[in-house]
Order: C-alpha cells, then structure tokens, then sequence
C-alpha cells in the first residue's frame, strides 16, 4: 500500500510533467502558426499584375464621425481628395453638439466642388450608436456601391479606385483592407503593436485556411443589393462588432470577401494604460462572443509566453532551445509581416518590445473569459451569443418588479 504523502508527490509529479508538456506543445505550435503566418503573408503581399481601372461605379462613401481624433481634419480630408470620376461623401453624427460637425462643414467650404453632405438625426434602430449613424446617413445614398470607413483613417487618392475592381465580379459582395496603425504617444503606439505583429498576421493565416468570412472598419466596400439581403443596418444594430458581421453575413449568404492589397492608415488615440486595457478588453471580449472556437484557438499562439514559463518552471536545456527557437520564429515572423510587408513605422521602431505585447495579449486573453460585460462610449453593455449587446441599463430595468 502506498503511503498517502508518496502518492500526493506522484501526482503533483504528474501534474508537473503534464504542464511541461502542455506548454511545449504550445510553444512549438506557436512556431508552426508563425512560419505559417510568413507564407501566409508572401503569398498575399507577392507582386500581382496591374488591375484594370475601368470599372469605376458611382460610390457614396458614408463616414460616421463621434468627436474628434488625432489630425481629424487631415483624415476626412484625404477622402475628398480621391482621383475618382464620380463619388458623394456623407458624413454623419447623431449630436447636434459633436466638435466635428465645424470640421465638416470646414471641408465642405475647402472642397466646393466634391459632393459633401453632412447628416445630424437622432434616429435609432439599435444599441450600437455608429450603426444608428450609419443608417441614418445612408438613407441620403445616391448610388448602389457604398463605402464605409471609420473617421479615423486617412488613405491617398487612389484608394476609392482601388478598392472597388473586386466588385467588378458580381459573386464579390464585400471588400475589406488590412491596416496599420499612427500613434501619437508611446501608449497607443505599445497597444498599435500588436495590430501588424500579431492581429493582422491571424487574418492572413485565417485568409488562407477558411477565406475571409468578416470585414474590418477600416474599410467596408458593398453593394446596397447585398446590405439589403442581409437585412439592412437593422441586422447588426444590436451587435458590438458591426464591422465583423457586415464581412460575416454576406458571407454566409453566399458572397465573396475580399481582402483589398490597398492598407489603410489607422491613427490610434489611446492616450491612457486605463483607456488600453477598457479598448483592448472590450475588443477581446468582442472577439471571444463573436467566434468562440477560433478565439479560443489563440492559445496556440502564445508561445513567447509558454516558452517562458517552460523556462522558468524548469530550465533545462531543452526549454532553453524551445524559447531560443519559438522567439527567434516571433521576431522574424513580426519583422517580416509587420515592417517589410505592412511598412509599419511602429512595428519597426518597436519591434524589440513584441514579447512584452504578447504577454500583455495573453493577460488580456485570459481575463476576457471572466467577465461578459464592456464599456464602450459611456454605456454598460452585455455582450450575448454571436457578439450581440443588450444594455446594462435596460437589464435592471426588467429586473425591477413592476409597481
């Protein structure tokens, strides 16, 4: 019979060798994610053969706008300078008070002889107030192609006639673009790391095994037969990821997406760690409702962090070689994707920095699972199955026993 303390050291021996071997297994996952990652990106980024330019349809680029961000008059501005025969801008906000709707009008006085109109309505269809706005500004579309972008984008001229030639193929229903990130502090430019290192490398592993199936704010290019078939902006008015839906649901109708080779410019306020951890909480929360097993999938790529612990658990030689290995294959796949492929000046000037913005992801990761609750422009949202939002607000409400 065995003696009951011999018994506990064998199991915590057990337990020991089981998570060793748990996170070598993930540290050597993370080197075949990332190696992919690269091939991933060479396939995408590899020189094509110069598009046509003759499919150039009427757009009306619909621009949402809430406050002001970083050079917020350089962003909308660089839309209403697009060598594009013919496109309207409608920018919209739902508060008469909103500091942009000067600079708007400022653009409409700047460019007298582009189509600009600005849109202020209260109407709401949903929670999600960028949605609401969307589909108020859209009612005044002249034109089937719509192109929506984030206010805090800037792009060159030639962007509208790029990113419409995949419309030019009618099974085509959306076209997005990958981004990257302008900071203005070393807050958002430690947060904006992540995008072109770790973000945008998933979405080309992604591209490549399943196709795109979801869109990005960036840039969202589409018909308004398709915006139509998926049940207008009242299908994602209830969603905190309207842009992801606005790929995915199209997609599940039987539509192409298509990842534009046109990157977008992002600028990245973040000015605050509190203001980081709320943004990037709310986007990790929002991805783990919106795709589960994918989200859930990101452990496998995590490996500066397992490779780590391994270390630190038991420094052999072989853990050793495992992070020597799995950061080595980090740095190059970071430095390949990010600064020679996007051309990201953030990416470049931190790229050293890349293990520290892993571990911070992973923390971020962990905690998502603890909690279904945001916070996003001043309101308490739950977030349900599939991403949608219902209000914090209107739940108590229901809770409250009527008089």
């Amino acid at each position: 019979m065995n003696h009951p303390l011999t018994t506990v050291q064998t199991l915590l021996q057990d337990v020991e060798y089981l998570l060793l071997a748990a996170l070598f297994v993930l540290s050597l996952s993370t080197v075949c994610f990332y190696l992919f990652s690269i091939q991933a990106a060479t396939q995408f980024f590899r020189p094509k053969r110069s598009q046509s330019s003759a499919f150039q349809p009427p757009v009306t680029i619909l621009k949402p706008v809430c406050g002001l961000d970083e050079n917020t008059y350089e962003n909308l501005a660089s839309f209403c300078q697009q060598d594009y025969p013919n496109y309207q801008i409608i920018f919209g906000t739902q508060n008469p008070s909103d500091p942009c709707i000067a600079i708007v009008k400022q653009l409409i006085e700047d460019f007298p002889k582009q189509e600009i109109q600005l849109v202020i309505s209260h109407r709401t269809i949903g929670i999600n107030p960028k949605v609401n706005n969307l589909y108020n500004i859209a009612l005044k579309a002249q034109h089937e192609i719509l192109a929506l972008a984030d206010s805090d984008v800037w792009v060159d001229p030639n962007y509208l006639n790029q990113v419409v030639q995949p419309l030019s193929d009618p099974t085509v229903g959306v076209v997005t673009c990958l981004y990257r990130s302008r900071s203005h502090n070393p807050i958002s430019a430690f947060e904006a790391l992540s995008i072109s290192t770790e973000f945008l490398p998933g979405v080309l592993v992604a591209r490549k095994l399943e196709g795109m199936a979801f869109a990005f704010g960036a840039t969202i290019v589409l018909r308004q037969s398709v915006l139509n078939e998926i049940g207008g902006f009242n299908a994602i008015a209830n969603y905190i990821g309207d842009d992801f839906q606005l790929g995915y649901l199209p997609a599940q109708a039987g539509y192409q997406v298509v990842l534009s080779d046109y990157i977008v410019d992002h600028v990245l306020s973040t000015a605050t760690i509190p203001q980081l951890l709320q943004h990037q909480t709310r986007w990790f929360r929002g991805n783990r409702f919106a795709r589960l097993f994918g989200y859930l999938g990101l452990i496998f790529t995590y490996g500066t962090v397992s490779s780590l612990l391994l270390v630190v658990i038991a420094p052999s030689l072989i853990a050793w070689i495992t992070l020597a290995l799995t950061w080595t294959v980090r740095y190059v796949a970071a430095w390949f994707i990010g600064v020679h492929c996007l051309r990201d000046t953030i990416a470049k000037r931190l790229l050293l920095f890349v293990p520290l913005r892993d571990c911070l992801s992973f923390c971020l990761w962990c905690y998502s699972f603890f909690g279904n609750t945001i916070e996003w422009r001043g309101q308490r949202l739950q977030l349900t199955t599939g991403g949608a939002i219902v209000s914090q607000a209107s739940i108590q409400a229901r809770k409250r026993p009527s008089s």
